[in-house]
């Protein structure tokens, strides 16, 4: 037996005088997930979420909290439901004459009746998770946009809510930024266990934090998945949503997004022919083991950098590559055999671990402040691929066959022989 939802939508339809925004739309969110909403600007995605929140009504429908109808509930209960949920708006709201304790402190102080001391407790105990400890007193224009997206973050935590909505978090961020944002969501849903909905257009970004898709097509929900499955999916609505987004490239590393790569993978295949030669190429780099020792900025540009040498090196042979995890990078080298592929490999990891492991060094101690050891540590597999392989036989074969290639360690430079 299925799990009741967290939160359900069952033929929920609001229309805004003649025009139609949501038509008999049916969509679950389950608990202790991250639910992305992606749908083309002004599809109704900001109005789904003002429905979940309760701002607005449905005028045919029924919205259901853990199998509730909300309609159906009482002022106690509605009121108990509404404390649940939290909202992290896209441009922060941060008040600018307040400090960062009062601007935590405000949802405690404006929808509880807490003593001074546990507003305190509680406000600290954010401040202290979200190492904002040494800016407690400052004002958000002293704050770089990153320190006012945690500030905002840790208002949205502080009253302990089951469900916390973000209308499009990374709005106005450079790649870097955008992608410490996101990892920065998930690192605290895990954290603090809460679920998380967003709106974003920061696709593919956004799906690497994913654990479920809603797209919103002309008013439904046209398709309810993973990522993974929004790839293998062919439907003409998903296509073109897809189409939609210009580029459709990892603005992170300026790889392919996993759709372009499955589209060109199909293209390198042709017509099927059984004597296609194709070597694949999986390489990653260990992203949370340097998070935990650099913090997420230094993480990705180690991984920014990484994308961007393998992307340089490949594409002018031909080579096509896509990030298909977040620390994980697929390259597709046409009509080269393994033994090849073998030798160019190894020429590559010399040149990162010559040029590029000392260039993202430093950057990682520039970027981290930090003087502690680490490792900087990029492995690679091989596997051939053929007419009858999908791209994830490919990615398992490539797995089994994982080296090191290259490391960087506390000033020891070493790589596979």
């Amino acid at each position: 037996m299925l799990d009741t939802p967290l939160i359900e939508f069952r033929e929920v339809t609001k229309r805004f005088s003649e025009k139609t925004i949501l038509d008999k739309a049916n969509l679950s969110i389950c608990e202790n997930q991250i639910t992305t909403i992606i749908g083309k600007s002004g599809s109704g995605k900001s109005v789904l979420l003002k429905h979940i929140i309760g701002i607005l009504s449905p005028d045919e429908g029924s919205i259901l909290f853990r199998g509730r109808p909300v309609q159906e509930m009482k002022k106690g209960e509605w009121e108990d439901y509404r404390s649940k949920i939290s909202y992290m708006f896209q441009n922060n709201a941060l008040f600018d004459a307040m400090s960062v304790y009062e601007n935590i402190a405000l949802p405690l102080r404006q929808t509880t009746r807490l003593k001074k001391r546990e507003v305190d407790r509680k406000v600290m105990s954010r401040i202290e998770q979200m190492e904002l400890t040494d800016s407690v007193d400052k004002y958000p224009s002293e704050l770089s946009g990153g320190m006012q997206k945690r500030v905002a973050l840790a208002r949205a935590l502080v009253t302990d809510p089951a469900i916390v909505l973000f209308d499009e978090p990374t709005t106005g961020q450079d790649p870097i930024r955008k992608n410490i944002i996101l990892s920065m969501i998930a690192h605290y849903r895990r954290q603090f266990g809460f679920t998380a909905v967003l709106i974003s257009h920061d696709i593919p970004d956004v799906f690497f934090i994913s654990d479920r898709i809603l797209l919103l097509w002309e008013g439904k929900i046209g398709f309810h998945g993973t990522y993974a499955e929004l790839t293998r999916v062919r439907h003409p609505m998903i296509d073109e949503f897809l189409q939609s987004i210009e580029g459709l490239r990892d603005e992170l590393t300026g790889l392919l997004s996993k759709e372009m790569f499955r589209s060109r993978y199909a293209l390198t295949l042709g017509g099927g022919q059984a004597d296609t030669t194709i070597s694949a190429v999986l390489f990653c780099v260990q992203f949370d083991a340097l998070t935990a020792a650099l913090g997420a900025q230094a993480a990705l540009e180690v991984l920014k950098t990484l994308g961007e040498h393998i992307n340089n090196y490949f594409g002018p042979m031909g080579g096509f590559s896509a990030r298909h995890s977040r620390d994980e990078i697929l390259t597709i080298l046409p009509h080269i055999g393994l033994d090849e592929a073998g030798q160019l490999v190894r020429e590559m990891a010399l040149e990162i671990q010559q040029k590029a492991l000392p260039e993202l060094q430093a950057i990682a101690k520039s970027r981290s402040g930090t003087s502690q050891c680490f490792e900087i540590l990029v492995t690679s597999g091989m596997a051939t691929a053929g007419v009858s392989d999908d791209i994830e036989q490919i990615m398992e074969k490539a797995k089994a066959d994982q080296k090191i290639i290259a490391r960087y360690q506390c000033g020891k430079e070493g790589g596979s022989k």
